[in-house]
């Protein structure tokens, strides 16, 4: 696929992951689909579940890095440790919630449990941060409804100044 030519960064958030507890799938799964998108990968990390770490690894990845799309993967569930909203929302200059809907009202038709996820998605000065869940499945999945949106999304984000109708 052709080079989008913007850059991304993907974060896990998981407890087990952070320890080597548990393999990550996830991340390695949206490094695939966001290359074969275009993008290019900038950075990946594995934090735990703790709101400053998150927190941490995405102000690194905006405010000194420039990164265009960073992606978290985990810690949107209903579980007392996730916490991922919570830290991204903390950072962001505006929210898009259609980011969110959108993948919830996709994932209802394959999951009654697409109520419980909380991800969110907004910008931060240049960058889009979107949460995904923690699941390579969940992962993939609500990846591949918004992707599309993307570069479109970036570039308005930068002052691009195009039409959104001759998109």
């Amino acid at each position: 696929m052709e080079k989008t030519g913007y850059t991304c960064a993907i974060l896990t958030v998981s407890d087990k992951g952070a320890r080597g507890e548990r393999t990550d799938t996830s991340g390695p799964q949206l490094q695939r689909q966001l290359a074969d998108a275009g993008f290019l990968l900038s950075s990946a990390a594995i934090v735990p579940d703790q709101v400053s770490l998150i927190r941490d690894a995405l102000l690194k990845w905006v405010d000194e890095e420039g990164i265009d799309l960073i992606v978290t993967t985990g810690g949107t569930g209903v579980s007392p440790s996730d916490r991922t909203p919570e830290a991204t929302k903390s950072l962001l200059d505006i929210e898009i919630p259609g980011i969110g809907e959108a993948m919830r009202i996709a994932s209802l038709t394959k999951t009654p449990h697409a109520i419980l996820s909380r991800g969110i998605a907004g910008v931060r000065k240049q960058s889009l941060i979107i949460n995904l869940p923690g699941s390579e499945k969940g992962a993939k999945e609500n990846l591949a409804v918004i992707l599309s949106a993307l570069p479109h999304a970036i570039e308005k984000i930068k002052g691009g100044t195009k039409d959104c109708a001759a998109c």
